[in-house]
């Protein structure tokens, strides 16, 4: 594994230092009980990063949903809802739209529709509204990145990181991309490396060990991403990657953290690749949608398509402006993670675990 290349901006240290400040004093009045966090008559499941952008939350979050769900639990899904135009606490419905409740709870919902996903800024009061819901009770909640909101007690905190960018090489922004001093994964449970290339090498494993310093209380995992199969988002056959052809031209439209893991996928079955990349979480405007259709127009040849994220679909999917001419030629590429190193059945257990010493039923099947 390669030391990892930090483009460092000195002048930005002060900036730095004050804010690493702000954040020590936060965390050390939560410390000293000074500021409260809540604890709760319900299982929760914390999963968040100490870094900004996207380490594979909304995919970990979707395992964890799988998982629960097998065990026929009620889970539910608590997001702050990132990125939405409304406040406060909103539970999704089938009619719900995405500008209500941000991309990822819509994304969540969309693909679970038996399971309560809500958002909400002041997640305490979230959680409150979730436990007064019945038929059926929640069995468990899942909140969405929200490691750094103390008011809520987690009984167990997930943290993420990602193989390319791990918290422990990084620093605190605005010099780096670390929302909280890297001590802040003292009070995670269980830490995933996550984005894990294929190819990843045992030794990576001892390396990455090392460097993230972890307590005996904690446990580490590593994860890799799994694609699927491409998904017209306007109804047709679904393809296989394998089925792309070595001339097939791509327009691959994101609007992620870090788009390069699925643009390696994808080379790997055609080098005629044109990247058409917005920030995170990107609110398509008119003028981006006219962007997309010139940019498609110029690709070469009949054999072509576009290729986009489940998160990019959910804003892309009701857009006014796209244009029906590119509709048959749009497609979804979903993913899923995948545990390694043969830990998804310790990792289950410990989860399966957790949820069933501390509900608030006294009955949960053990099926």
């Amino acid at each position: 594994m390669e030391e990892p290349l930090v483009k460092i901006h000195y002048w930005l240290y002060p900036v730095s230092w004050l804010y690493g400040a702000g954040v020590y004093l936060r965390n050390k009045l939560f410390d000293w009980g000074i500021l409260r966090s809540k604890s709760f008559d319900v299982p929760v499941v914390c999963v968040g990063n100490l870094a900004v952008g996207g380490t594979g939350k909304t995919p970990h979050t979707e395992y964890l949903i799988k998982l629960l769900q097998q065990k026929e639990l009620n889970v539910a899904v608590l997001s702050r809802g990132y990125k939405r135009k409304s406040k406060g606490y909103i539970l999704a419905t089938e009619n719900t739209n995405v500008k209500r409740i941000g991309d990822e709870p819509y994304q969540i919902k969309a693909k679970f529709p038996d399971i309560r996903v809500a958002v909400d800024e002041n997640r305490c009061h979230g959680i409150e509204q979730l436990m007064k819901l019945e038929n059926p009770t929640v069995d468990a909640v899942l909140l969405d990145d929200a490691f750094q909101h103390r008011y809520v007690k987690a009984g167990l905190n997930i943290l993420l990181t990602d193989f390319y960018s791990l918290f422990s090489d990084d620093m605190l922004l605005p010099v780096g991309r670390l929302r909280e001093p890297k001590n802040g994964k003292n009070r995670a449970h269980i830490i995933i490396v996550t984005k894990c290339p294929e190819n990843i090498k045992p030794i990576d494993f001892n390396i990455i060990t090392k460097r993230l310093e972890l307590y005996p209380y904690q446990q580490l995992y590593f994860s890799s991403f799994k694609y699927g199969t491409l998904t017209p988002l306007f109804g047709g056959e679904r393809r296989a990657l394998s089925s792309l052809k070595k001339d097939e031209q791509i327009l691959l439209v994101t609007g992620i953290a870090s788009p390069t893991p699925l643009l390696e996928k994808l080379k790997a079955y055609t080098s005629h690749i044109d990247l058409c990349s917005f920030d995170d979480h990107h609110d398509f405007s008119n003028k981006d949608l006219q962007v997309i259709k010139e940019r498609f127009d110029h690709l070469k040849g009949d054999e072509k398509l576009i290729v986009t994220t489940e998160k990019d679909a959910t804003r892309l999917q009701h857009h006014p402006a796209l244009a029906e001419t590119l509709k048959p030629y749009l497609y979804v590429l979903p993913i899923e993670i995948v545990l390694l190193q043969n830990q998804q059945h310790i990792f289950n257990q410990n989860i399966i675990g957790y949820v069933r010493t501390h509900s608030r039923n006294s009955y949960l099947p053990e099926r």
